[in-house]
């Protein structure tokens, strides 16, 4: 595959900090700078394989910000301890890629970057719902390939999502700020299956329900079911958010998808092993009604066979936390990460990482997920 290509940020830094991608926006470099850190920054777009992390790593380095296409593993964190890090984060909310446990057995810390991909994932899950109920994918295609003779009473009908039924699956930051836009745009009932009663969640709905009647309108309801099984019946649009681990790998599977109503779509902003893609593809190949908006995949980069010939299923390539805004936003939050650790600062006790997205940022880490394990001091008093 050939040398990797790299470019340097200070070098006359006094710690060195390996980034396996190029980041967008300047405020993160500025941070590390600021650190007295020299960046090695990877400028190659395909994804690095441990092997090239470790030899990058080398035998002198204080930390590293990775993404969630490589596996960090027990082999890169006893890498990083050798070489003398004392810091790893993720460049992402989720860390399923991440080995959080060997991570701490090496006396690592690990970050992530929450607080600033809520509303951004929330708005892809959204788009991909009503361009699957719209039909606006193939609307488009058909256009652009001169098929299009003129109106029809019947053409590329779609579906009605105003007072239906709308499932959550996993009702943290993102999968709230997903139902709240739907309940406030389209006056959705909301059904939810949480391991956890979200008390935002109800109290939002139940307080929009009030003004809706309030206008002389129908309010709106939400409910928690005791089952994905029960939400699949009952739900006109399913979105998914939980988190991956061995429990949601493959939540929805053949049989799960045959317990959904044949009209209902079915929307992944979260991570694509949360669906068996196999079984996916061949419920739509059965079910032409049935649609799907897709934004994460099992075996991403690819496609499970027969995917892309699907009509019925919308595809597109990872974009949930795909704005400017965020993506620089995660860039800061990630290196204040790193930063922090270097630094000394204590681990951030504050939801709000506003603080840490532009200008001198706060004198601590934002968001470490092993700190407790490490006992890492806090700002939370």
């Amino acid at each position: 595959m050939g040398e990797l290509r790299w470019r340097v940020i200070n070098p006359s830094g006094n710690k060195r900090v390996v980034v396996t991608k190029e980041l967008p926006g300047d405020h993160w470099l500025e941070v590390l700078t600021s650190a007295d850190c020299r960046t090695d920054i990877c400028t190659d777009t395909r994804i690095l394989d441990a092997a090239e992390i470790a030899a990058a790593v080398g035998d002198r380095c204080d930390g590293a910000i990775g993404q969630l296409t490589e596996t960090w593993d027990e082999q890169l964190f006893a890498a990083l301890e050798a070489a003398g890090a004392k810091a790893y984060s993720n460049y992402a909310v989720g860390y399923n890629n991440v080995d959080v446990s060997a991570a701490t057995k090496h006396g690592i810390p690990v970050g992530n970057t929450p607080g600033v991909l809520t509303e951004t994932t929330a708005e892809m899950a959204v788009a991909l719902t009503f361009a699957a109920a719209r039909r606006v994918p193939e609307g488009d295609r058909l256009m652009r390939a001169g098929r299009f003779s003129g109106w029809l009473p019947t053409l590329l009908l779609g579906e009605l999502l105003w007072r239906r039924t709308l499932g959550i699956v996993g009702a943290g930051r993102i999968g709230t700020a997903y139902a709240r836009m739907m309940v406030e745009g389209h006056k959705m009932d909301v059904i939810y299956y949480d391991v956890r009663r979200s008390d935002e969640l109800e109290a939002f709905v139940t307080s929009y329900g009030r003004f809706l009647q309030s206008q002389g309108e129908a309010p709106v309801s939400c409910t928690r079911v005791e089952s994905v099984d029960e939400l699949l019946a009952e739900a006109d649009v399913v979105s998914l958010h939980p988190v991956l681990d061995q429990s949601t790998r493959h939540l929805i599977d053949a049989r799960r998808l045959g317990l959904m109503k044949e009209t209902a779509i079915l929307v992944n902003a979260s991570r694509g092993p949360v669906i068996d893609e196999a079984a996916l593809v061949a419920h739509c190949q059965t079910h032409p009604d049935f649609r799907a908006g897709l934004d994460v995949f099992e075996d991403e980069p690819s496609m499970k066979p027969g995917m892309a010939e699907l009509d019925n299923v919308i595809v597109v390539p990872h974009l949930g936390s795909a704005t400017s805004w965020t993506r620089r936003g995660m860039a800061s939050l990630a290196a204040c990460n790193v930063a922090g650790i270097l630094m000394g600062y204590p681990v951030w006790g504050d939801d709000d990482v506003r603080h840490f997205l532009e200008g001198a940022p706060p004198k601590a880490a934002p968001s470490i997920v092993n700190a407790a394990d490490l006992r890492l001091p806090s700002t939370r008093a």
